[in-house]
C-alpha cells in the first residue's frame, strides 16, 4: 500500500511538472545573415522575387496599400516573394494558363512574421488569419494569395467573393455559386494542384506549397531582400 502511494505521488508530480514547463519557443529567422547561411546550405531556401522570375505575372499587393482588411499600409514595398521551388511551380502554372488565355494575379506571397502578429491582433475573425503561436505558411515563403485574370481583357475572372473576404462564401467549395464562378474556381484549383500548390479550405485565393514543413518561419523585411 505504501509503495502504491509513493508511485501515485510520483505520477502527480510528473503531471504537475509537465503542466508548468514552459512551451517550446517558436523558431523565427529574423537575422539576414542567418537567412543567407540557410540559402548557402540549400539554394531552395532563397526567397525569390516573383515578378522578376515571371515578368508577365500581374501584381496587386494589397498590403502595400490601404485597400485591405487592416485598412492600413502593412508593407513598405509592393513586392512579392516565395521560396525558389514555389516560384518554379508558379512558372509552370503561368505557362499552362497562358496557353489557355489566362494568367495569374498575385495579391501576396512571403509575409514577414511581424505582420502576421499584427493581423492576428486586429482581425475580427481569427479563422481567417494565422495564429502567431504557430506562424503562417506565408511566413515560410510557401503560401501565395492569387486569382486568375483574362489575358484579353486584363480583368480578374469571376469568383465567389473578393480577395480577403471574411465570409463563408470565401470557402474553396462554397455553394451555391454561379456556373461561371464554379468553373473558374475549379479550373484554378486543379491547375495549381498539378504543380503541388494546394488550396486552403476556407480561402479560395490561398495556396500552400506541398513540403512547406521543410522551411523555417521568417521575419526578414522586403527591404533586405
Amino acid at each position: 500500500m505504501k509503495i502504491n502511494f509513493i508511485l501515485f505521488f510520483l505520477f502527480l508530480s510528473s503531471v504537475a511538472t509537465a503542466q508548468t514547463s514552459p512551451a517550446k519557443k517558436l523558431l523565427v529567422i529574423s537575422s539576414y545573415s542567418q537567412y543567407q547561411g540557410a540559402v548557402k546550405a540549400n539554394p531552395n531556401n532563397e526567397l525569390v522575387e516573383i515578378k522578376k522570375a515571371i515578368p508577365n505575372i500581374k501584381l496587386d499587393i494589397r498590403y502595400a496599400t490601404k485597400n485591405n482588411f487592416m485598412k492600413q499600409v502593412m508593407y513598405g514595398q509592393a513586392r512579392a516573394f516565395a521560396r525558389k521551388p514555389v516560384v518554379e511551380a508558379l512558372k509552370k502554372v503561368q505557362k499552362e494558363l497562358n496557353k489557355k488565355g489566362y494568367g495569374l494575379k498575385i495579391f501576396d506571397g512571403y509575409r514577414p512574421y511581424a505582420i502576421t502578429v499584427a493581423f492576428y491582433q486586429k482581425a475580427s475573425d481569427k479563422n481567417f488569419v494565422a495564429n502567431p503561436a504557430k506562424g503562417s505558411k506565408h511566413n515560410r515563403g510557401c503560401a501565395v494569395d492569387l486569382t486568375l485574370v483574362n489575358l484579353k481583357t486584363g480583368k480578374e475572372v469571376a469568383m465567389a467573393t473578393a480577395y480577403d473576404s471574411f465570409s463563408a462564401a470565401a470557402a474553396a467549395n462554397y455553394e451555391p455559386v454561379t456556373a461561371d464562378v464554379r468553373k473558374n474556381r475549379e479550373f484554378l484549383i486543379a491547375t495549381m494542384k498539378k504543380y503541388k500548390m494546394n488550396v486552403l479550405d476556407n480561402e479560395w485565393w490561398h495556396y500552400d506549397f506541398a513540403g512547406w514543413q521543410n522551411y523555417n518561419l521568417m521575419d526578414i523585411p522586403f527591404e533586405k531582400l
